[in-house]
């Protein structure tokens, strides 16, 4: 098995996988990964809005591994594009299992897109940096 580079970045949100979360077939179900992928890129999308954000697009998702029971899930997000009101979102999704022998595989990637809004809900602009 390769290794895994994980980004330079700290993940925004680190979440254990259990028993509740598992589908049919006993991997963990690919809503609940969908679900928190759209929590770390909002959190990564709220700290470059200053304030709140809403989802209006998924762009991409990949999931390239299955996450099982007990995996230490950890969500990676960064904005890589911004417009205006908008933004968009790089989410990369890596699980460390086996704690007797250790390893660390990535499960998933994706793109979401952001808008910034003010109280009432309306689009406002990004702040300037």
């Amino acid at each position: 098995m390769s290794v895994v580079e994980l980004p330079a970045y700290e993940p925004v949100l680190r979440v254990l996988a259990m028993p509740k979360d598992l589908n049919a077939a006993g991997d963990v179900f690919g809503g609940w990964i969908m679900a928190h992928v759209d929590l770390a890129g909002a959190v990564a999308a709220a700290r470059r809005a200053r304030g709140r954000v809403v989802t209006v697009a998924v762009n991409a998702f990949t999931f390239e591994q299955p996450v099982y029971k007990n995996d230490l899930v950890s969500f990676y997000a960064h904005v890589i594009k911004e417009g205006t009101t908008s933004m968009s979102v790089e989410v990369k999704v890596f699980a460390e299992r086996d704690p007797a022998n250790p390893q660390v595989v990535k499960v998933t990637e994706a793109s979401l897109a952001y808008v910034a809004i003010d109280e009432s809900g309306k689009k406002r602009a990004l702040p300037q940096l």
